[in-house]
């Protein structure tokens, strides 16, 4: 791999230049709705860095729908949902994986590319749901419950992901628990799409009582006090919210069908029940849609920001590393998902 010709150093801050300017103008106007200038000329400097650091690492940068417009529209390579993700990080010809998104989904990324460098830029970058339950948590279930598949929310760790049958995303939670032709299943570790799951098929569903730190603060008031200040208003929501929740809400699906759901009917005025880091990102495609936002954010993924991606990429730091023994068997339930048709 050969070395970076860019360097800079540690602590030090890029600077904005006319020459960076023009060479990142095509890549402001993508978000300039959302990204004041001021503030541009802060992000351009290390976006210009990184795209050009990539190109000669060979790298790719995965984006989740919940990192800034900055990452998600300035840096990102691959961008989209949990699922889109680890699919498409199973895909790649790049030598490296810089994972923009937070820990579980660089994990994700290691288990389908064992050969790959996968870098996360800040390990910090945790998750509510993964860090509620073990792999010695899944095993106490299997004893409580002898010959019950059991089917784990990809928003868990390797150790958790060993230990069960079959992984999911929101895209395909139902889809998953149905394909195993049985009538209980144990679905974890988030209690809420557990619940909106149950709502949605004659499987019975054993939940786990973790959630999301996020998406379990939206209450249905809040919802109803929206509705009221926004006659006319649609309202989408995550299944990770509470169901009372999404009982309120006109729709409800997984980051990408809720973007697919703005881009497609083009709502007048629309609020996004999720992390509000997405509403920026979907406000910068649909320019005649208006978004009301209520700022719950997550803050394990704004630990991922532009200097430390740099940082990431320069020093090929924080390496993801998975016991080759366990990633086997982590690697058998994200495959099964990513193979269900």
């Amino acid at each position: 791999m050969p070395e970076s010709h860019f360097q800079t150093k540690v602590g030090e801050t890029l600077k904005w230049s006319p020459v960076i300017g023009r060479e990142t103008a095509h890549i402001y106007e993508r978000m300039k709705r959302v990204v004041p200038e001021a503030e541009w000329m802060v992000h351009a400097p290390y976006i210009h860095a990184i795209n050009r650091l990539k190109r000669e690492r060979n790298a790719v940068i995965l984006a989740h729908n919940y990192q800034v417009p900055e990452i998600y529209h300035g840096v990102g390579d691959v961008v989209g949902d949990s699922l889109y993700l680890a699919k498409q990080a199973a895909l790649t010809t790049a030598d490296i994986i810089v994972q923009g998104g937070v820990h579980f989904m660089a994990e994700t990324s290691k288990l389908l590319c064992p050969d790959k460098m996968v870098l996360i830029p800040d390990s910090r970058a945790g998750c509510s749901l993964a860090e509620s339950i073990t792999g010695a948590d899944v095993r106490a279930l299997r004893l409580k419950h002898p010959g019950v598949p059991v089917v784990a929310y990809v928003n868990t760790s390797a150790d958790v992901k060993a230990e069960v049958d079959i992984c999911c995303t929101s895209s395909n939670a139902v889809q998953v628990v149905e394909s195993l032709g049985v009538p209980v299943v144990i679905f974890l570790p988030d209690q809420y799409l557990a619940a909106n799951v149950a709502a949605q098929t004659n499987v019975k569903i054993i939940s786990w009582a973790g959630a999301c730190e996020v998406h379990e603060r939206f209450t249905a008031q809040e919802i109803w006090e929206y509705r009221a200040a926004h006659p006319g208003l649609e309202i989408i929501g995550h299944p990770e919210c509470p169901p009372e929740v999404i009982a309120e809400c006109d729709f409800s699906g997984s980051t990408a069908a809720m973007i697919k759901y703005v881009k497609d009917r083009k709502p007048k005025q629309v609020l996004m029940v999720t992390e509000c880091t997405m509403s920026d990102n979907v406000a910068a495609e649909t320019p005649d849609v208006d978004f009301i936002r209520p700022c719950n954010f997550c803050p394990h993924m704004r630990r991922i920001t532009l200097p430390a991606i740099l940082n990431s990429l320069q020093n090929l730091t924080e390496e993801v590393k998975i016991d080759p023994v366990l990633a086997v068997r982590a690697r058998a339930s994200v495959q099964r998902m990513i193979d269900l048709k």
